[in-house]
């Protein structure tokens, strides 16, 4: 029965079985099933084997890691030869010997041909598995000669077509697909080497020389004589890692540093790194400590973006120039890529394999200088169960000498990782790398000017290079000089450059015309209307015409401007002063006509909305204007204003207003319900919870929406209410215009305006209120005010403390609304319901009556504004409601709502728009919005 199954072979992953051959498994299961093996024919060295199969289906090289038996054992076991009888020859000719690529090869061809549905894997597909591997020297070379993976599939499926469908579990090789892995293992040992690559695998397909691979390769145009010149080129130059099996390597050269690093020193010498401007003392200091005997590991600690990666890239390019102690002269700076070292290790021993060979080829060469970016990744990389990470293999070399590593990483890393593992932090010697000044930053700009003018194809003038280091440093607080500089200089040359590449306005209406000139002239014919198709064409020559002499013009300007000495164009500073306010949403352009115009009627805008309150709305547009011109202290903020008074006077909508006239909308607004933070834990909520409470990963509702919106306008609502721990944390806003969260961030509060309000004083004001009325005259109605003023600001004082008060540019007491004001608001509310009712198609008129009839119901001096709204809401919004709902109004009416002689309210409605009342009504009414 056994031998009439009909076992089926898997296209099976031989890199789990060649790699990690030896590898202990995690658990078997091999005992509690028969396996019952066979083999396809493949000679190699007077034997024949192939695929291995179990009664699953599954290639005996497919459970080679997961069993415990060695692959020899395996494989004798599956062909049941005797230990001793030739079958460790057989497997290490083949199998044992391929590198990961040639097996990547193999897994790809497999794939090749189940995506065209074919019941073998030939050639062809091997060549498929050339092309597509990529990374290889036989991948480099087909690229090189035009090769690439669509063309070769098109040429694949001219020649042998798709096939039926359906593909089998195992997809078995191919006589001649055989007799090419026979070709590669020859190929290999003629060259010296013990390891099969996908170069030895190109190198038996050119030589078998016939089949649908050479066919293809013909097709495309390919020698095969010069592909096997070039492959025998590359391989001298550039090995790949070995399968290091049988003692030896195959090369003197350093295969797995070249894989897994990146030479800075050869690219400092071909000139492919920025120029490293300044950073003396730091190059000084790393370059002592590489000397030393014992512990020669610096480790650059700074913040993100200050400049750590180029201090090794300056030393790099030191050693290329030979300015360097011949302690370290002549050595190379390779930069180890962490991430493409992991990658791939899907196995427990090897990471630590490649990290092992990595280090002896450093102990071999001695003359390597590794720099590891971002060191704090060594920690935990490569760990797995029962394995260890990559800075434990490390801490012995790094501690004796044997390895010279430069590390770099931020602070918080180096504090969170590396300082909790005193034995590794022992082994590097801190090298702190601070954030450049301003004027440093200035000449690193000009040392990178030309590689960015080479990229851009533009110039950037002296003031823009100074106005990028100025402006980041003012307005970008949350990242670090000269990476925030160098961004803005980057991003301002790439806007200029699209801006001057587009096609003028009028080439592109002509263009958009052409366009649709030639679509009318082709289908008119296709219609065979061949005298509507000449006029077309005509036209169609007419307007080539202008789009040509359009483009000649702008080439004729561009001569111009170069001939007189201006190569391309300028970047100014008012191209990085966009690229800011793009950034940070703060407008730091300069003023344009119409935005002075706003600013100086900013006072009569705001009156449309706040009605009174002259004190306050100048206050605020005065320090509006201060700091759009640039005059307010630029370590403050825009200004802090305390604004105390009765309720209803217009606080909270003042900041509203000016939320919504200068910095866009009421949402532009960041306001805060002081009752919210009465209790003392609740402090908390403004900068964050504190480490290892709930909520510490959210960050404050304060300093999170200050750093989302650093221009805006911040109101705190009642501040009276809060805390007395809320003013200690809002004196440094106040004074330095900074805050720190819970999380050690700095937030800026240097572009905010801050307005807090209060109530204290309001009894003041409403037993003074009397005197300060609209039937005094201008003279006496001032002092009144200025009296009460005094009074209020005594009271405040008597509240808060002085070094609160004392921060805050101005305080300011809001009158009490007089009877004609409140008269005002009520227009503004009923303005509103208006509106509300427009959009539903209804137009709605008050008379006099019954205006007067809200404001006699809604004046309340001591209320202020509120009992205004609540009156328009009982007198004229409930009405309206309950006739709406009784269809008694619906859209297109046109109603008035009036008062009777009793005292009652009506809403007279026209219906098709004409009001019935009396003309004297009409007169009386107001007009619709």
């Amino acid at each position: 029965m056994a031998m009439a199954t009909r076992v089926m072979s898997q296209s099976t992953p031989l890199s789990l079985a060649c790699s990690q051959r030896n590898a202990p498994s995690r658990g078997s299961g091999t005992s509690k099933r028969s396996v019952k093996m066979m083999c396809t024919q493949l000679q190699v060295s007077g034997s024949r084997m192939q695929g291995f199969l179990g009664l699953r289906g599954n290639n005996v090289l497919d459970t080679l890691g997961r069993s415990r038996q060695s692959f020899g054992g395996k494989v004798r076991q599956a062909m049941n030869v005797p230990k001793g009888k030739g079958s460790r020859g057989v497997v290490k000719a083949m199998f044992e010997r391929f590198t990961e690529k040639a097996i990547k090869v193999i897994m790809l061809a497999q794939e090749e041909a189940r995506r065209l549905g074919h019941n073998f894997v030939g050639t062809e597909q091997i060549l498929l598995g050339l092309i597509g591997e990529g990374t290889g020297i036989a991948a480099k070379v087909l690229k090189s000669m035009g090769i690439n993976l669509k063309d070769a599939r098109v040429e694949v499926e001219k020649i042998i077509g798709r096939g039926s469908g359906f593909v089998a579990v195992e997809i078995p090789f191919t006589p001649r697909a055989k007799r090419v892995l026979e070709l590669s293992l020859e190929e290999a040992r003629q060259l010296g080497h013990n390891y099969i690559g996908s170069e030895h695998l190109l190198l038996g397909l050119l030589r078998e020389g016939e089949g649908v691979a050479a066919r293809v390769l013909e097709n495309l145009g390919a020698d095969p004589s010069n592909i096997r010149t070039q492959v025998i080129r590359m391989v001298g130059e550039n090995n790949e890692v070995t399968a290091n099996v049988g003692g030896g390597s195959g090369s003197n050269k350093m295969p797995t540093l070249e894989e897994y690093g990146t030479n800075l020193t050869k690219l400092a010498e071909e000139g492919k790194l920025d120029p490293v401007v300044g950073r003396q003392p730091q190059i000084e200091r790393v370059v002592q400590i590489l000397g030393r005997r014992t512990k020669n590991n610096p480790c650059l600690i700074g913040e993100p973006g200050v400049g750590k990666t180029a201090i090794a890239e300056g030393l790099a390019q030191r050693i290329a120039s030979g300015d360097v102690p011949e302690t370290i002269e002549g050595k190379k700076v390779i930069t180890l890529d962490m991430g493409l070292l992991v990658a791939g290790t899907k196995y427990r021993g090897e990471f630590e394999e490649r990290l092992k060979k990595l280090m002896e080829e450093i102990k071999q060469s001695d003359e390597i200088i590794l720099f590891i970016d971002e060191v704090h990744t060594l920690i935990g990389a490569g760990a797995a169960e029962g394995a260890i990470d990559a800075a434990n293999i490390l801490k012995p070399a790094l501690a004796r000498g044997e390895l010279q590593c430069i590390g770099a990483t931020t602070l918080d890393e180096y504090r969170k990782h590396i300082e909790k593992d005193p034995a590794l932090e022992r082994r590097f010697q801190p090298v702190k790398v601070p954030e450049p000044t301003v004027d440093e930053t200035i000449q690193i700009l000009k040392g990178l000017r030309e590689r960015y003018e080479i990229h851009h194809k533009l110039r950037y003038t002296d003031e823009s290079l100074v106005a990028a280091a100025q402006l980041s440093y003012q307005y970008i607080s949350d990242r670090f000089l000269p990476d925030k500089a160098i961004d803005l200089i980057d991003e301002a040359g790439s806007r200029v450059r699209l801006r001057h590449a587009q096609v003028p306005e009028e080439a592109r209406e002509l263009e958009k015309e052409l366009r649709q000139i030639t679509k009318e002239k082709n289908e008119a014919v296709r219609g065979q209307d061949f005298e509507k198709a000449g006029t077309l064409r005509d036209r169609e020559i007419e307007l080539r015409a202008e789009v040509s002499a359009i483009q000649a013009k702008g080439k004729e300007m561009s001569k111009a401007e170069s001939e007189t000495g201006e190569e391309g164009p300028m970047v100014t500073e008012s191209d990085i002063q966009h690229i800011v306010s793009s950034w940070t949403g703060i407008p730091v352009e300069k003023v344009s006509t119409d935005e002075s115009d706003r600013l100086l009627k900013m006072e009569e805008t705001l009156h449309k909305r706040v009605i009174g309150q002259d004190e306050a709305v100048k206050a605020i547009s005065r320090a509006i204007r201060r700091a759009r011109v640039g005059l307010k202290n630029p370590n403050r903020p825009i200004a802090s204003f305390i604004f105390s008074g009765p309720t209803g006077v217009g606080k909270s909508e003042l900041a509203k207003a000016l939320a919504a006239y200068y910095f866009g909308s009421e949402e532009a607004m960041i306001r805060l319900d002081m009752s919210e933070f009465m209790e003392r834990h609740t402090v908390s909520k403004l900068i964050g919870s504190p480490p290892g409470y709930v909520g510490y990963t959210e960050g404050g509702q304060l300093t999170e929406a200050v750093r989302r919106r650093p221009y805006t306008v911040v109101l705190f609502d009642e501040i009276e209410k809060a805390h007395p721990d809320v003013f200690n944390m809002m004196l440094q806003i106040l004074e330095d215009g900074r805050l720190t969260d819970s999380k050690g961030r700095t937030v800026d509060f240097k572009n905010t305006l801050l307005i807090m309000t209060s109530n204290v004083g309001s009894s003041v004001i409403e037993k003074g209120g009397r005197r300060i009325g609209f039937d005094l005259d201008y003279d006496e109605k001032d002092s009144s005010y200025n009296r009460i003023k005094s009074l209020v600001t005594e009271e405040l004082k008597q509240y808060f403390r002085p070094e609160f008060l004392n921060r805050l540019d101005e305080m300011i007491v809001f009158r009490q609304l007089t009877k004609l004001e409140v008269k005002e608001i009520a227009d503004i509310l009923l303005q509103e319901v208006f509106e509300r009712l427009k959009k539903k198609e209804i137009e709605l008129q008050v008379t006099e009556r019954f205006r007067e009839r809200v404001v006699d119901e809604g004046y309340n001096p001591s209320y202020g504004a509120r009992p205004l709204r609540r009156a328009i809401m009982r007198l004229l919004e409930d009405s309206m409601a309950e006739k709406m709902l009784a269809r008694e109004i619906k859209e297109g009416d046109s109603v008035i709502v009036d008062v009777d002689s009793e005292g009652k309210v009506t809403v007279l409605n026209g219906g098709s728009g004409t009001p019935t009342t009396s003309l004297e009504e009409q007169e009386d009414s107001l007009p619709v919005a």
